[in-house]
């Protein structure tokens, strides 16, 4: 396919010399080039084919990279990296060595501040415009936020601050009324009802043409779209903030676009601009179902993703299922998740037991500290929560959930590196974190079926509890129907060897076994992470000369810093190899890739326990 326009933009400066009606036709490429370059990769589509026009006005109209452009989450941000000079990258988009899903400093001076995590961006906005008034510098600073992640927490203390810093910055939110999972909250309730309302909408016809005024217009203009505004909502939140609001305008107009950001670029302090976007826009297939076309992997760019997808049982599916039986169960359990209802397998939860599900939005602490109130007042909550996300609530989980030892139950998914979304995402540090919390159960299962059991003996626990799993699946055992609990603390021997003894946990069990039968070494499966099974860990260490933890989480403060700990407070003086994750951050790559260079495949296990009794 020819992309005659596309093909001339190395820099966001050959896009400033087009002519606007050349804009138009470069949005038109730009979307072509998107569809059939993730349809090779796999990516985020729908929400980058949202802002194909948004970030083309943009790069058009601030002067890139010395006017900074921060990206919240990134899910938007593929046409910045087109339009940046990272155009022939894509075709290694996520991938070993490739550029990055999300934006990246490291990667381009046009990636402002690095993300991946939602609700960062005016905070990091707010930081960059005050650092240009303290250094006296002429610069324009935009933060490109959307609707889902304006629930968060963050998002309300950056703009109160603002507000009052009075600072020189401009937030565009960009509603396109879809996150990953439907957005939920009274916030999104007031973006509803403002951009639905006729009669803002011929507010907003009448504030567009005021912003297209010429500037010494500009402020009659904007008085005047104050006093409409504020005969059909008084008192706005962004207002009351102490933000210029103005819109909202169709965020696929670049004739609206374009003299607006020009027009707003003029004016002082901190200003708010509601941009009105599609999901999906521009390809039929995603518009149609944008939460399908979210996230994909490689698929026909004519035809469309395949419907029905893989039958492999995932570590979700599990938890999914084991949660809805579970419920039937007892009715004191209540289902919360943190926007991520799809990516946590509780869809058909929410379906069932409606009355006992909470998605909370984009606010991780509050979903931690509200399981904290239902528990206190003796019902069983459970946390659907990606390990990355976790680490958003951590003060939480110490001080509102394990201090007060409350029975929240904590369903990890996403334990271990997650592959193509890289650094962000990897749920490294899980291990690390929550290990050194008092109170606190932490089990990994070595397969689906052991992890039916570990979430039963978790939900049963009287005290806080996590169970952790990884990415996708893994045996594809498929679990027992029943509810059935383990022993707490009890480890299990998988194989009986001689000198060697691998003591592994949950998603790199596998691995270890099949290099047991290599070395003729000795594998447990030790299930707990806290409390280790010590009994077990002084027998083995008893009869073999060489004790090996493995585990998917990083090697500082894991769970073999664990066992090393156990050891050593028993005057165990046995030797210990501990492998698990360095200590750096990993970058993006297929999953299986990742571990093999890191030497935690089956391969790379034999191969460091060999270099370790030979040295």
């Amino acid at each position: 396919m020819a992309y005659p326009l596309l093909d001339s933009i190395d820099t966001p400066a050959a896009l400033r010399r087009l002519e606007r009606r050349q804009l138009v036709e470069l949005a038109g490429e730009l979307r072509q080039f998107l569809v059939s370059s993730v349809s090779q990769t796999g990516g985020h589509l729908s929400s980058n084919l949202g802002t194909v026009e948004l970030t083309i006005a943009l790069h058009a109209v601030y002067d890139t990279p010395h006017d900074r452009l921060v990206w919240d989450v990134g899910h938007q941000c593929y046409p910045h990296k087109i339009l940046t000079g990272r155009r022939s990258g894509m075709d290694k988009l996520r991938m070993r060595h490739g550029i990055a899903g999300f934006p990246k400093r490291c990667e381009s001076e046009y990636d402002t501040f690095g993300v991946g995590h939602s609700s960062t961006s005016i905070s990091a906005a707010l930081g960059m415009a005050l650092a240009a008034k303290h250094k006296g510098e002429e610069r324009q600073v935009v933060a490109i936020i959307g609707d889902g992640a304006m629930s968060a927490g963050m998002v309300f203390e950056a703009m109160n601050n603002a507000g009052v810093a009075d600072a020189d910055m401009l937030v565009i939110l960009n509603d396109n009324e879809m996150s990953i999972s439907p957005p939920v909250g009274a916030l999104n309730n007031i973006l509803t009802r403002l951009t639905s309302s006729k009669t803002f909408n011929v507010a907003r016809e009448a504030g567009r043409h005021m912003l297209g005024f010429a500037p010494p217009l500009l402020e009659l203009a904007r008085r005047a779209e104050e006093h409409v505004k504020g005969m059909i909502a008084p008192g706005t939140l962004f207002e009351e903030f102490g933000f210029h609001y103005y819109g909202p305008i169709d965020g696929h107009d670049l004739d609206a676009l374009i003299p607006t950001l020009e027009n707003l670029k003029k004016l002082k302090g901190p200003k708010f601009l509601h941009v009105i976007t599609k999901k999906g826009h521009g390809y039929k297939l995603a518009e149609s179902d944008p939460t399908l076309y979210h996230g994909v992997g490689k698929f026909a760019a004519d035809q469309g993703i395949a419907q029905g997808g893989s039958n492999k049982l995932t570590y979700t599916q599990v938890f999914g299922d084991w949660l809805c039986d579970m419920a039937r169960a007892d009715q004191r359990l209540i289902g919360i998740t943190p926007a991520m209802r799809e990516g946590s397998g509780m869809v058909r939860f929410a379906q069932e037991f409606s009355d006992r599900y909470y998605d909370v939005g984009i606010a991780e602490q509050h979903a931690v500290t509200f399981a904290a109130g239902l528990a206190c007042e003796g019902l069983k909550p459970v946390v659907a929560i990606y390990s990355t996300f976790l680490q958003r609530a951590y003060d939480q989980l110490i001080h509102d959930v394990a201090l007060q030892n409350l029975p929240v139950m904590f369903a990890v998914d996403r334990g271990g590196l997650v592959g193509a979304d890289g650094p962000t995402h990897h749920g490294s540090f899980d291990l690390s974190f929550a290990t050194c919390i008092p109170n606190l159960l932490i089990m990994a299962p070595a397969d689906e079926a052991e992890c039916r059991r570990m979430l039963s003996t978790a939900y049963a626990y009287p005290g806080p509890s996590l169970v952790r799993y990884p990415r996708g699946g893994g045996s594809g055992k498929a679990p027992a129907a029943d509810l059935d609990t383990l022993p707490i603390g009890q480890a299990e021997i998988l194989r009986q060897g001689r000198s060697i003894a691998l003591l592994a946990f949950g998603s790199l069990v596998p691995a270890a076994l099949a290099a047991g039968e290599i070395l003729d070494a000795t594998v447990v499966n030790m299930r707990f992470i806290k409390p280790l099974d010590r009994k077990l860990l002084q027998e083995i260490s008893g009869n073999h000369s060489l004790l090996v933890s493995i585990e998917e989480n990083a090697i500082i403060g894991g769970a073999g810093a664990e066992i090393a700990r156990a050891l050593s407070e028993a005057g165990n003086d046995s030797r210990l190899l501990r492998l698990g994750l360095p200590d750096t951050f990993i970058e993006h790559g297929e999953q299986g890739q990742l571990l093999a260079e890191l030497g935690l495949d089956t391969d790379g296990i034999v191969r460091q326990i060999r270099a370790a009794t030979t040295s």
